[in-house]
């Protein structure tokens, strides 16, 4: 599909969803009410979205609900300029104006986007993010140092799950669709006076059969999803000085994966279909006391535990498929990962003058890596000699220690004028050492103690004409660790690569006009980057599938520059219009390989556009409708050498219900015009005797549908 058909779609499916509503569903139910406020709590102090310099897309609990199935995945679109890699069952890794991980194959993670869900810190595990009772999403894009340091170098998103209520409540919800698809849950919450308390517990279960046959195996379920996610939260609240807020989480993913096909499509061919799952467990405490007049202290705690297995099939073929040849590849990482975090910080929040906020912060993380591959290539069945067998396992252990001192200050320099300075400083120290065994072959051992000094931090200066509207500029430094190289065979000038960092230059308007009915948040951006980090690899086996050299290197520099915007519209009481868009032009330059100096070139899943519009029909009495369009433009697939692309598309999405006071209904469906997309591809040889290097992809969700049902009594 090229850019010009993709745009025609786009607004083709504008103008139906404009259209899809009777002239008696615009009738006017009542005044036009006011667009709810939005308040950005990701920040080191919470506040409106208007008054926050810096570019925020927040999604709150309804538009989750209306836009939204199950997961983080089904309302990335509505966020300009964030995008995910496949390659895994469910979005894990995210890209921010470009910059983030596409994956991770070994044992030192490095994220450079943060990803916390109730403080509690999932980073390069996105996985977790399932969308049951979540109050809102927040994606801080550019540069988060001043807030949380080296894992947020392309930004943050921060997820919140509802909070307890001081009245009871409780609810269920059940749902069905097409393959397979079940969906049950349940959320209770309400007050415990004696214990000056409120309490929340939610329970919820997910399954589908997944989108792809097995011909091989004759089944249509080994790319299934199987999802389970509780969580628990607990309010004290003795007096208006001190408030304690305890959140606990465990989800439990366990997915299939079966994915890849030599064909790419939802047929396959593996004789050895693997999985996908991720189960964490994580609690964090917050502490908020006001009770000392100069300032409020604010502590957070928290910790988490994950398990990942992950594997799949090498070759995506059998016996049968690959025949006269023996052909068989299998890779299987058993991954174990905690981390604990404490901060602490103290702040003013004077009307006027000059407001201080000064903190310290701690992470420790801890992971482990099982990671093994196995196979075997024989070219004539009857020649032993032929053989190749692979038999490699790798352990490995890794820990980091981040430490963190950082502070902010803000105030009026005149009227409708404020500005603000923050800084962070941060040591990061790493200890990795892991063993390969490969039969035949000698141990090989790899042991690293790195330390990074880093710092960050930003300048802004915000315009408030009138108290509905702002512009910005801000001026912010972002930072991200060095680390090293695990793969054999790389000479010793390519085993450690150093830290990165970005300079961030971003101009803003937003804006809350016509009484309040209309929300615009805009702006542009230009990202300059320096010894960026960037990860190439290179097959070695042809006839191995998973025989690939991983080296990361720092290239020279690096730009990035783009427009994000949104508009929200409350055009009549019943009917909301919104619009997003993402512009992003990136480039590499001065990035060696092998002694060669690559091509400059746009980065991996950095799509030229990225745009949404939707139209939400709620009326009073009880009818709901909500339509969805959105669209990306084109991206290059993985890293260098790869030089293959995705082709644009566009998506449509639309929900039917009816909400009455205790209970409501839905009819859903998804990617209704069943558009094949890809959301990951690689460029290698796959294919027996010759192996040419063609292109695999793994294709997005086609056409699904589905009903839900919600009862609540309250």
């Amino acid at each position: 599909m090229t850019l010009r058909s993709s745009f025609s779609k786009l607004f083709q499916g504008l103008a139906w969803s404009l259209g899809a509503c009777s002239p008696a569903a615009w009738a006017d139910t009542g005044s036009p009410s006011a667009l709810e406020e939005v308040v950005v709590t990701a920040t080191l102090r919470a506040a409106p979205a208007l008054e926050v310099p810096t570019s925020v897309t927040v999604l709150d609990a309804a538009t989750l609900k209306d836009a939204g199935q199950q997961a983080f995945e089904d309302v990335l679109a509505l966020v300009p300029n964030l995008n995910w890699a496949g390659d895994t069952s469910r979005p894990r890794y995210f890209q921010l104006r470009g910059i983030g991980e596409l994956e991770q194959y070994q044992g030192a993670p490095n994220p450079s986007v943060g990803f916390l869900i109730d403080d509690i810190d999932f980073s390069g595990l996105g996985m977790a993010a399932t969308m049951f009772d979540i109050d809102q999403v927040e994606v801080l894009r550019g540069p988060q140092a001043t807030r949380y340091g080296a894992n947020a170098l392309a930004g943050l998103i921060y997820v919140t799950s509802a909070a307890p209520e001081d009245h009871f409540d409780s609810r269920i919800e059940v749902g069905a669709g097409d393959y397979n698809t079940q969906t049950y849950g349940a959320v209770i919450t309400g007050p415990v006076a004696d214990l000056d308390s409120a309490f929340r517990l939610a329970v919820q279960h997910y399954s589908t059969n997944g989108y792809y046959t097995n011909v091989y195996l004759d089944r249509d379920d080994t790319d299934r999803r199987g999802e389970l996610t509780l969580r628990g939260r607990w309010r004290y609240q003795p007096s208006d000085d001190l408030r304690i807020d305890l959140s606990l989480l465990h989800v439990q993913i366990d997915n299939g994966y079966d994915a890849y096909s030599i064909n790419n499509t939802r047929t396959t061919e593996s004789d050895d279909p693997s999985v996908d799952s991720q189960h964490s467990t994580g609690a964090s405490v917050r502490l908020v006391y006001s009770g000392w007049s100069p300032a409020t202290l604010t502590v957070i705690g928290t910790e988490a535990q994950t398990y990942v297995k992950y594997g799949y099939d090498g070759d995506w073929g059998n016996p049968l498929f690959w025949a006269p040849y023996i052909y068989s590849y299998t890779e299987l990482q058993y991954r174990d990962r905690s981390t604990q975090s404490l901060e602490m910080r103290l702040a003013t929040t004077h009307a006027h003058g000059v407001n201080w906020l000064f903190g310290l912060y701690a992470l420790r993380l801890t992971e482990s890596l099982n990671d093994t591959s196995a196979g075997i290539y024989q070219s004539d069945p009857t020649e032993p000699a032929t053989a190749s067998i692979t038999d490699t396992v790798v352990n490995s252990h890794y820990r980091s220690q981040n430490a963190a001192v950082f502070g902010e200050l803000d105030g009026e320099l005149a009227q409708h004028l404020r500005w603000s300075l923050g800084l962070r400083g941060e040591e990061r120290t790493a200890d990795y050492h892991d063993l390969t065994t490969n039969p035949g072959v000698p141990d090989a051992r790899n042991n690293f103690n790195p330390t990074d000094h880093l710092w960050g931090g930003h300048a802004s200066l915000t315009y408030a004409p009138t108290p509905a509207q702002s512009v910005y500029l801000l001026v912010a430094r972002g930072y991200k660790a060095g680390g090293f190289n695990l793969s054999q065979g790389l000479l010793p000038s390519q085993i450690l690569f150093g830290p990165e960092s970005d300079l961030n230059f971003e101009a803003g308007y937003k804006a809350q006009l016509l009484d309040e009915r209309l929300r615009v948040n805009s702006d542009v951006f230009y990202t300059l980057r320096r010894s960026l980090q960037m990860k190439t690899s290179e097959q070695l086996d042809p006839s191995n599938p998973d025989d690939f050299t991983l080296y990361t290197g720092n290239a020279e520099s690096g730009r990035n520059y783009g427009l994000e915007s949104e508009v929200a519209w409350r055009m009549a009481a019943a009917v909301t219009w919104g619009a997003s868009l993402g512009l992003l032009q990136t480039q590499y330059h001065g990035f060696m390989q092998n002694g060669v100096l690559l091509p400059d070139r746009e980065l991996a899943n950095a799509p030229h556009w990225q745009a949404a519009v939707n139209l939400t029909y709620r009326d009073p009495r009880g009818a709901f409708a909500r339509i969805d369009v959105t669209g990306m433009g084109s991206y290059y697939f993985d890293l260098p050498p790869n030089w293959t692309t995705s082709h644009a598309y566009g998506l449509l999405n639309a929900k039917l219900g009816w909400e009455a006071n205790s209970w409501s209904a839905y009819l859903w469906g998804r990617n209704l015009l069943n558009k094949d997309y890809a959301v990951r591809g690689f460029y290698f040889g796959d294919v027996p005797p010759n192996f040419p290097n063609e292109l695999y992809v793994q294709l997005g969700d086609p056409r699904i549908w589905g009903v839900n049902f919600t009862y609540s009594l309250r």
